[in-house]
Order: C-alpha cells, then sequence, then structure tokens
C-alpha cells in the first residue's frame, strides 16, 4: 500500500463521504484500496464472510461513479464499503446466523435497516461473521469457523458482533452494523478496541418476530470513532410502522455535532454495577476514566441504580425469545440439534421450557427496574461501567468459566455487565477505554472498553459524552499490532 491508500483506510467514514461527494475520491478508488486491505488481512482474522468477488465489487463502485456524475445519489454513506452483520438479510448474500444447514440461504430482499444503508450510499459487499445465531460473546461456528481479535490472534474478538469489531479495527470497513441483546454491540467493541452503540428500545427498527414482551435485542451502529458511529445511527434510526415499539423521532439529530460542555454533565460512576465480579485491570481502567470527567469539569459520584433481579429477568426473557427461534428451527431442520452448538441447544430448551408464571413474573420484575433506574437518571445524566468484566480471552475457551475464582453458573453470567443494562432498554456505548499494562499479551496490553449508559431515550446525552471521553484520551487511535505500523490520521 502506498502511503495515500493507508490513509484512505483510517480515513473516518465522514471524511471518506465527504471526498467522494466532493469528488476528490471516487467510490471506485476507495473499493479498491478497501479490498487490498480486507484481502491482506481478513485472512488473518477471519471477519468478513461471504465477499463478493472483487470485480464485483469494483464493478458496483464504478455504477456509483457513474451515477453520482449524473447528480444522482448521495447520501451520508456513499460510496462506502459495508458488510452487513450475518443474522441481517441483505438481498442476494446468505443469512447464515453461522450456522451450516442456512449455508445456501440467500436473501431475497434487503432487511429494514440493510435497505436503509443501502439508500444512504453504502455498497454491500459480504456479511460479517457470528456466532452460531449470534448467540455468546466469542464469534465461532462450524460454517465459517472463529474471529480473531486483532489485538492478539489467539484471543476471541468477542460477539455476537464479532466479525464486525475486527473488520473495524483492522481498516476494513469505516463503519458495520451489529446487533445486541445482552453486549452483542458492547462487548466486541471492548475487546476490539472500537465504538460500539446500542440505541433505546424502538430507536432502529425490530428485526425479529416478537416486537413486544420480552424485546431485549435492537441492531444498532459499530465504528472506529464516536462520530462515525452516530453517523451511522442517523441512517438506521427513525419511524418503522411495523414496529411496535419503534419511536417517532427521525435520526437527523445523530448526524450533526455531538459538542457538550462536560461541566454540565453529572456522571454517576460504578466499576462493578452493584457487586459483580470484574477483573481488576478493568476496574482501574473504569475508575481511571471518572477521573477523566472529572478533570474536564462534569461531576462525578460512586453511584449504581438497583438492578436486583435483573440478570434473573434477561435470562428468562432471552430464553423466551430463544423459544421462537427454536419452534423456528423445528419447521425449517426438524433435526437442527444434530448440528447446533450446545450452550444454543440447551438456551433454546430453556425457553420452551418456560411456564406462563415465570414470563409474566419476569415482566413484572422489569417494569419495576425500569421506574427505579429512571429515578436514578433523574439525578444523573449518565452512568461509567465496564463494557465487559474481563479483557479478551483465549478463543479456545468457548465462554468465561470464572472471574476473580467466582464460577459462572451460564455462558452467559459473564456478561451480566451488559446483559442487566439490556434490561432498561437504555441507550448504552461501548467507548475505547484503554488498555491493560503492556507485556505478555501486546505491546500495548489488551483492550478495555468504557460502558456510558444513558436514561431511556437520551442517545444523544450518551454520545456526547463518549466522545467527549474519545477526546479526551485517544484510545481509539492505538492500531492492532497486525496492521503493521501503518499510519493512522486523527479522524473527525
Amino acid at each position: 500500500m502506498t502511503a495515500v491508500q493507508t490513509g484512505l483506510v483510517w480515513q473516518s467514514a465522514r471524511q471518506l463521504n465527504q471526498a467522494i461527494r466532493a469528488g476528490t475520491l471516487s467510490a471506485a478508488e476507495l473499493m479498491a484500496v478497501a479490498y487490498d486491505q480486507i484481502e491482506r488481512l481478513n485472512p488473518k482474522v477471519n471477519a468478513i464472510v461471504n465477499l463478493l468477488p472483487r470485480d464485483e465489487a469494483l464493478a458496483v463502485a464504478r455504477a456509483r461513479d457513474q451515477a453520482r456524475a449524473r447528480g444522482e445519489g448521495g447520501g451520508p454513506l456513499c460510496g462506502l464499503p459495508l458488510a452487513v452483520k450475518d443474522l441481517e438479510d441483505a438481498e442476494s448474500f446468505p443469512t447464515t446466523f453461522g450456522f451450516r444447514p442456512f449455508a445456501g440461504a440467500v436473501a431475497k430482499a434487503d432487511g429494514e435497516v440493510t435497505a436503509r444503508m443501502r439508500q444512504a450510499g453504502a455498497i454491500v459487499i459480504g456479511k460479517t461473521n457470528v456466532p452460531e445465531f449470534g448467540l455468546g460473546s466469542n464469534t465461532f461456528n462450524a460454517l465459517f469457523g472463529a474471529t480473531c481479535n486483532p489485538y492478539d490472534l489467539e484471543r476471541t474478538a468477542g460477539g455476537s458482533s464479532g466479525g464486525a469489531a475486527a473488520a473495524l479495527a483492522t481498516g476494513m470497513l469505516a463503519v458495520a452494523d451489529g446487533s445486541d441483546m445482552g453486549g452483542s454491540l458492547r462487548n466486541p467493541a471492548a475487546f476490539c478496541n472500537v465504538v460500539g452503540f446500542r440505541p433505546s428500545m424502538g430507536r432502529v427498527p425490530g428485526h425479529r418476530a416478537y416486537g413486544w414482551l420480552a424485546r431485549l435485542s435492537t441492531i444498532g451502529p459499530m465504528a472506529r470513532n464516536v462520530g462515525d458511529a452516530a453517523l451511522l445511527l442517523s441512517v438506521q434510526s427513525g419511524y418503522c410502522a411495523t414496529d411496535p415499539l419503534s419511536r417517532m423521532e427521525p435520526g437527523a439529530e445523530f448526524g450533526g455535532s455531538l459538542d457538550c460542555d462536560p461541566r454540565t454533565l453529572r456522571v454517576a460512576l460504578s466499576d462493578d454495577l452493584g457487586g459483580l465480579p470484574v477483573q481488576p485491570q478493568v476496574r482501574e481502567r473504569v475508575n481511571q476514566a471518572g477521573t477523566v470527567f472529572a478533570d474536564l469539569g462534569a461531576e462525578v459520584e460512586q453511584a449504581c441504580p438497583n438492578l436486583d433481579g435483573a440478570m434473573a429477568v434477561f435470562q428468562a426473557q432471552r430464553a423466551a425469545g430463544l423459544a421462537a427461534l427454536g419452534k423456528q428451527l423445528d419447521r425449517q431442520v426438524p433435526d437442527w440439534r444434530r448440528y447446533a452448538k450446545d450452550t444454543a441447544v440447551w438456551n433454546i430448551e430453556r425457553g420452551l421450557s418456560l411456564t406462563a408464571d415465570e414470563l409474566i413474573g419476569a415482566e413484572i420484575e422489569r417494569t419495576q427496574i425500569y421506574r427505579d433506574a429512571a429515578r436514578f437518571f433523574e439525578r444523573y445524566d449518565v452512568l461509567l461501567c465496564p463494557a465487559a468484566q474481563v479483557t479478551p480471552f483465549p478463543i479456545g475457551d468457548e465462554w468465561v468459566r470464572e472471574i476473580n475464582g467466582q464460577p459462572m453458573a451460564t455462558y452467559i453470567d459473564w456478561m451480566a455487565v451488559c446483559c442487566t443494562i439490556t434490561v432498561l432498554a437504555a441507550p448504552a456505548i461501548s467507548v475505547p477505554g484503554g488498555f491493560t499494562p503492556a507485556g505478555g499479551f501486546t505491546p500495548e496490553g489488551l483492550p478495555v472498553g468504557l460502558q456510558i449508559v444513558g436514561a431511556p431515550g437520551q442517545d444523544l446525552k450518551v454520545l456526547q459524552a463518549a466522545r467527549l471521553f474519545e477526546q479526551a484520551t485517544g484510545h481509539g487511535k492505538i492500531r492492532p499490532p497486525i496492521v503493521e505500523k501503518q499510519l493512522a490520521p486523527q479522524a473527525e
């Protein structure tokens, strides 16, 4: 790669879009550079799957340039290569869910959010790898294999949006979509030193069969910086008539400035979210984040909402959602248990065995937790806490079995710092929070993510706080060792 090409790889989505719309960069030029990066690094991390052949991607990019020359097209993602998470439909690409029987399940049309991203000018070139059915936060499956962490190839990239996070961290993509039930945007972002934003419930159109009760999952944006995540959110969000929880507000406000006065912020800080086991090096980085906000002039206090019972609610409602998946699999692949991983079978079976009392009890408990949190956020604008309780773990370990000597009962208990926040239906972002001490892993250590949570509906406030932290620290500018010292210009 030339120095100019390397610079393009690390430019922000906003910069690239401006250059394409101004005519100083063509979509074809950007596509060629993106494919150079993909061909060089994707074999190492296995982030993008079912990749469009290079010549086909370049043909689409050239057609986009020709349309622009005629005064057609444009949009905030104009000309940007995009790989869609392999849980979402993109026309003419398989939606495999990382499940071998779905290897040839080619989508006949775009899903709602994919269509919005295409309409904004993005060029879909493939899919990003996921754990089987998107379950668990270690991206591996029997169809495509495992996605490696770019900061240490022997460790996991997290999940379920692990392919997206790894593609961003290695400069293969500038922005990526993801989805989050119990941390699937936040956890891989933390592990790969990028940004993952879980929006308020209903901000982005729903994408599953269950639209009301037991709703935990949402699509959201990922990027290398907060501004680009907000840009993608501006495209993804907005009212959708077919989503019963859809919010009426348009997404335009997220595409503008994220400036705010830190002296107006009231910040709560909890390094363990009310007593969860958290590795000491993660706690240290979260507490350092509190100091950063205090130095900026924010009011910072040790405080945490009452989340007693939230993990039990999450487990029950997650299982209920997976029962719907089980019924779908029974129709489509009657012997699906032959192919599925053990944890997926266990979780689906758990959902199918839920009683009416369990479901009603979880809904009542979730409502009370929501109300308690609403009162908490009357006092505080944002809450700082870990985005993952551990640092990236060995890729051969399916899930974290213990933290600080405390055993984890199930394959998702180690993610409780994200799962419990999910129950609030609140906006939450993982932003690069620093690294563990150097030595033993990578020259800089392993990435740690800071989770910033706000009141439901206060997505912009969370993005503004995250942008302040990003500007003050610059942690996201530290690139993985495998990019081989590629220069990384500052992103807007």
